[in-house]
């Protein structure tokens, strides 16, 4: 007998992988005129304005208890001040097609750190698919080794690193202590009610009193679009795939979003694409297939 098909967890993955892919894109735009974190936090708060209407509109808003609610504090601060803050103020000095291959090294730290911890067993082929998928990563970024000499594009990468360790401790813990799936909404609405008062904090103290009038129309509807699709509707795609398969795989999904972000980059950017990058997106495809085929047992068996 065949197993039934999730749909919701298929549109849920390839929202995650294509709403997130043109995310950076829409940050790069964003904080061309706008402080880095004015940026997160104005997308935080509108995120937030949005999940409490429709938590208002379908009677789900309530206390959801300081046990859940240090959870959901601890996940704030780490996948959206942590990551999507860093990852913001990077994009003010990196390319976006080069912030996502850097954020695409997360899938192999969640995979080791899931493994470390006993959250899903290791597995040869897990390994060398994950590996091969960074190796593709690596091969793109190494012409830009040298860059790390210049100052703003050193501190933009270290900001990088920053966020990637916290969204991969975030994602491991997520999964780890994942709760049920209709109470996604009402706990993003406070993990992004939080986030967005730490963010305005933190854009008061780096960037002083906002110049709305220096401010790009592009750029704000750019802050609007990351607040309504790349935190709204693609953190609840996320969340809700953490509660069907494994944190790995979830954010396998990663090496799409960079192949996303890359073109977009060089479409509307023009941003520099070689052959650096054709080589690297077999990689990257070769990768996820093996980590995928790998994973497909396990799946089928959460999925059911």
């Amino acid at each position: 007998m065949k197993p039934k098909i999730d749909l919701k967890l298929i549109l849920a993955l390839t929202g995650v992988a294509l709403i997130w892919g043109t995310t950076y894109l829409g940050i790069r735009i964003a904080v061309d005129s706008i402080p880095a974190w004015y940026v997160t936090a104005i997308r935080q708060s509108i995120a937030s304005l949005i999940i409490l209407i429709i938590l208002i509109k379908q009677k789900e808003l309530k206390w959801i208890g300081w046990s859940n609610f240090k959870r959901q504090i601890l996940l704030s601060i780490l996948m959206v001040i942590i990551a999507n803050g860093m990852t913001t103020v990077a994009e003010k000095t990196i390319p976006s097609g080069l912030t996502s291959l850097i954020n695409a090294t997360s899938p192999l730290l969640v995979f080791l750190g899931c493994v470390f911890l006993g959250i899903q067993k290791a597995s040869l082929k897990g390994f060398i698919g994950v590996f091969i998928g960074f190796l593709g990563i690596v091969f793109i970024f190494r012409d830009g080794i040298n860059d790390l000499l210049e100052p703003d594009y050193r501190n933009g990468i270290l900001s990088l690193v920053i966020a990637v360790s916290g969204w991969t401790i975030g994602t491991i813990y997520s999964k780890k202590h994942s709760g049920k799936p209709q109470y996604i909404y009402l706990n993003l609405f406070y993990q992004f009610v939080f986030s967005a008062l730490v963010q305005f904090g933190l854009a008061i103290i780096f960037s002083g009193k906002a110049d709305v009038s220096s401010w790009k129309t592009e750029s704000i509807f750019a802050a609007v679009y990351l607040a309504v699709f790349g935190s709204v509707l693609g953190y609840f795609c996320y969340h809700y795939a953490l509660k069907k398969v494994s944190a790995s795989e979830v954010s396998i999904l990663t090496y799409f979003n960079t192949i996303i972000a890359i073109f977009l980059g060089w479409l509307i950017l023009n941003e520099k694409v070689g052959i650096d990058l054709i080589v690297a997106t077999v990689l990257i495809i070769a990768g996820v297939f093996i980590t995928n085929y790998k994973k497909k047992a396990d799946a089928v068996g959460k999925i059911s």
